[in-house]
């Protein structure tokens, strides 16, 4: 893989033959109902492909499909190390299938190819090659017991699983979801988001290639209302995870209630709060990490760094370096490899975060920087990165997922103040903290109520760590072995000597 040109990208884009049926037992085919949806690049408006509407009778064939590959044995059968190879093996074909996927990425959702190439593509290597190498490095246990018993506690697969992932992330979003299922031995209904389809249908084959059994992994595309409805609610599936808005997560598990009762793991919205102190070691790389952290992939990130609060006393100085920083970023062609903002995902999200901009300065904020839709490419859905300072934590901006490049300034007075801000929200995904002081920051970051922290970076950490949020940024947990807990059961077994 190489960044290259944009010629060069242009020249892919225009060969590239897309897919866009659905996988269901190691193939493709339409929809049931033979329905469609028109799948349009945010870039220009091309049309992409003619992408299969799966519905209930799709549902119906996948899971029963899933739970008879389930029920035979034989991919949770496999020796772990198997399966391991097997994972291996797909991570490798991604790999060798990297610009393809990266194109895919970029064209569907609008973010820059530099980033599919060297975030996304690389993001979903990790993922599946470590979790891949973990399969046989995780133990059961034996129980203390009389002499007399022995007593086992075993983790078995839960069966059936369906992964519902967002637009933003695609790609790498999906393998979060499918390799620790696929490691644990689970059969996997992947159902991608309407607006970004296209690399997990292009997945879906190089798995079977990879030596997965049919009816193992299969990708049903449609709408939420229809086929992610069906599945929620679908008495033939075990596990419900998810990573998306935090309304769709709540009725979510209403529909886990009014079915099965499956189990439902959700990575929900987020409104992250980036707190930085006078005595932050160094201004101008917290400035920078302050733009990058609203300003990559649009700002369409559930860990975004939205809220940017800062200590009164540096704040004229501060937040003229974070307008500084800010400038770097600038909307352009994604097929251009020297381009680091992309295009908004579709109109509809455009129209949404233009929105919440006009509300911002309706309700008294500070316009500082952008706010404006552009269009560096005919046809294309694209905002400048756009500053606010003078905001209040109660104020709509600060408050609700905007999911595009909107940054909020607030200032504080005190670390008890700054804690208290960050925390006045109903997310709870994410947070950042700059300061020199190493107690100052522990205390700063145990008392925030947020799954990930972090000190003096922002988007730290890999696979070896959790991620997720508390209150209503869901309860999932995703990378790390953590992730291994959603898709097993724990058995125990006691047996009479």
């Amino acid at each position: 893989m190489n960044d290259n040109s944009l010629a060069y990208w242009q020249d892919k884009a225009e060969q590239l033959v897309i897919e866009g049926r659905a996988y269901i037992n190691g193939k493709y085919q339409q929809a049931a109902s033979g329905e469609q949806f028109d799948c349009l690049s945010p870039i220009d408006g091309r049309h992409l492909a003619n992408v299969s509407a799966c519905g209930q009778a799709d549902a119906d064939v996948a899971v029963a499909c899933a739970r008879k590959a389930f029920d035979s044995g034989d991919w949770r059968r496999f020796p772990p190390a198997k399966r391991k190879l097997i994972l291996q093996k797909f991570a490798d074909l991604v790999e060798q299938h990297g610009d393809e996927l990266a194109l895919l990425e970029t064209l569907d959702m609008g973010k820059p190819i530099s980033d599919s190439i060297n975030v996304d593509i690389q993001g979903a290597l990790r993922c599946l090659r470590w979790t891949a190498e973990a399969i046989d490095k995780v133990y059961d246990e034996v129980a203390p017991s009389a002499e007399n018993e022995l007593g086992m506690v075993t983790h078995e697969p839960v069966g059936v699983v369906a992964a519902i992932v967002p637009w933003n992330f695609p790609l790498v979003m999906a393998c979060w979801k499918l390799a620790p299922a696929l490691a644990t031995g689970n059969s996997v209904i992947l159902k991608p988001s309407e607006k970004s389809p296209l690399t997990a249908i292009k997945l879906a084959a190089l798995a079977t290639q990879a030596g997965i059994p049919d009816g193992v992994f299969n990708v049903l595309p449609g709408f939420g209302h229809t086929i992610g409805k069906a599945l929620a609610l679908h008495n033939d599936v075990d596990t419900l995870v998810f990573t998306g808005s935090t309304a769709v997560a709540k009725q979510l598990f209403i529909y886990a209630g009014q079915s099965n009762m499956k189990r439902v793991w959700t990575e929900a919205g987020g409104k992250s709060p980036n707190i930085v102190f006078a005595d932050a070691p160094d201004l101008d790389q917290a400035a920078a990490a302050a733009a990058g952290a609203i300003c990559f992939n649009q700002g369409e990130v559930c860990t975004a760094g939205s809220r940017l609060l800062v200590e009164s006393s540096i704040k004229d100085e501060f937040v003229a370096k974070v307008i500084a920083a800010t400038k770097q970023w600038q909307p352009g062609n994604p097929l251009d490899p020297n381009t680091n903002v992309g295009a908004i995902v579709d109109q509809s999200q455009q129209t949404r975060v233009l929105g919440f901009i006009e509300q911002a300065q309706q309700q008294g904020g500070s316009l500082c920087q952008g706010g404006n839709a552009i269009e560096p490419v005919a046809n294309g859905f694209y905002i400048e990165p756009t500053v606010f300072d003078n905001i209040s934590n109660d104020m709509d901006i600060a408050q609700q997922e905007i999911f595009g490049p909107v940054l909020s300034i607030i200032s504080f007075e005190t670390m008890e103040e700054a804690i208290e801000i960050a925390n006045d929200s109903e997310y709870g995904l994410a947070a950042g903290v700059w300061t020199s002081n190493l107690s100052k920051g522990h205390r700063v970051a145990k008392a925030l109520r947020a799954g990930s922290v972090w000190v003096n970076q922002w988007d730290g950490g890999d696979m070896t760590a959790p991620f997720g949020g508390y209150k209503q940024s869901g309860n999932g947990r995703d990378k790390s072995l953590h992730a291994f807990s959603k898709y097993t059961e724990v058995k125990a077994t006691w047996i009479k000597l």
